[in-house]
């Protein structure tokens, strides 16, 4: 870039190439340095405020930041290179040749022009953010503004059964209203009411960065009715789907008919959802009041406990005297939580306290409730 010594040409291509690293780690960060408190977001969080209280707040500042601090990143190169090799004289403008003169004026109208957006953004409480201009196009009360969708926003975000995945900075948050993807510079947001999901494709790994085992990784692409809205893509590991079909209310639609890898979880609730149907029913007497499922308070309690495995008197199982208090789904969780997540082989042919009065039972004394 500029006029070097042939024999330190090197030297400086090995500077540039670790500065650029370094900005690749700011930019993306990887779990090491999020965990150090490495990021942008950690820096100035002082700024940014609580994302937990202030979701739409926080990333609007975030997302301005953010973008702040990356255009700085030609004059920090700039700057850190003049330090490192002073015989280039980068201080002295009028003495390094044009090239050197090009980049040092993009280095600095880059951040200029950069703080003159981030400020017109500011003014009027950030009315003119896109993050702002967004929510706008999702009032549906012409008397409100993008505030009233934010704070609706933030109180679902504050909830604990939202579904959150991915890495840090490009996260996949759904709430009951609401789907959202955060990403470096902006933050999609769609009403669940207004969007229809497609799975898009996949993609497996023999080792993924999480951990060492085969991973496979959904790509699905969420298609927003409103037209102001942009559509967006979203990866997502195959082992969550299940769970974020849970959260959705609409269905994703698999047209290529991918085949989707379950989790050891979900191949377990399987196989136990289908021995509990072969084992005998449960007819409950008409005195007998069936209550919700006091495990997820959504389905009503459909499972009833009895030993039917062997005599009353004989093996390692104990009668269940406890009224229908769970659902088979709920049941399924709780045997499979408390098995050997090591040895998942061996779970069908296990045992698991009941959740409730601790009696011993296996996956045969698991009744499914008929009127």
């Amino acid at each position: 870039m500029f006029m070097t010594p042939e024999n330190e040409s090197t030297v400086y291509v090995f500077f540039t190439l670790i500065f650029l690293f370094f900005c690749l780690l700011l930019v993306a960060p990887p779990t090491e340095f999020v965990s150090a408190g490495i990021t942008i977001q950690n820096i100035l969080s002082n700024f940014l405020g609580s994302e937990q209280m202030n979701f739409v707040y926080y990333h609007i500042r975030r997302t301005t930041a953010t973008l702040l601090v990356h255009s700085l990143f030609p004059l920090a190169y700039y700057i850190t290179l003049g330090l490192f090799s002073p015989e280039l004289e980068l201080f002295y403008p009028w003495l390094i040749g044009w090239k050197g003169q090009i980049f040092l004026a993009f280095s600095l109208i880059l951040p200029t022009v950069t703080g003159l957006l981030c400020l017109f953004w500011y003014r009027g409480k950030w009315n003119n953010h896109p993050i702002s201009r967004q929510l706008s196009y999702l009032v549906n009360d012409s008397s409100s503004s993008w505030r009233s969708v934010a704070s609706s926003i933030d109180v679902e975000f504050r909830r604990f059964d939202k579904f959150t995945t991915g890495p840090y900075g490009r996260r996949l948050i759904v709430t009951d209203a609401w789907i959202m993807k955060t990403s470096t510079y902006f933050v999609n947001v769609a009403h669940q009411q207004d969007i229809h999901l497609t799975l898009a494709g996949s993609e497996e790994h023999e080792i993924s960065y999480e951990n060492t085992i085969p991973s496979q990784y959904l790509h699905i692409s969420v298609g927003v009715v409103n037209p102001r809205i942009g559509s967006f893509n979203v990866r997502l590991n195959a082992t969550e789907f299940g769970d974020l079909k849970e959260k959705l209310q609409s269905p994703v639609r698999n047209a290529r008919n991918i085949v989707i890898k379950q989790s050891l979880s979900d191949q377990f609730l399987d196989a136990f959802r289908q021995q509990v149907h072969r084992n005998p029913p449960f007819t409950p007497p008409p005195s007998m009041e069936v209550e919700a499922c006091i495990g997820c308070m959504q389905m009503q309690a459909n499972v009833k406990l009895q030993k039917l495995c062997d005599n009353p008197t004989e093996g390692s199982c104990v009668q269940c005297f406890c009224r229908p208090m769970w659902c088979l789904e709920c049941m399924g969780k709780w045997f499979a939580s408390r098995q050997n997540q090591n040895e998942p082989e061996t779970w069908m042919s296990s045992l698991s306290p009941c959740p409730t009065c601790r009696s011993k039972f296996c996956v045969l004394d698991v009744c499914k409730i008929v009127s």
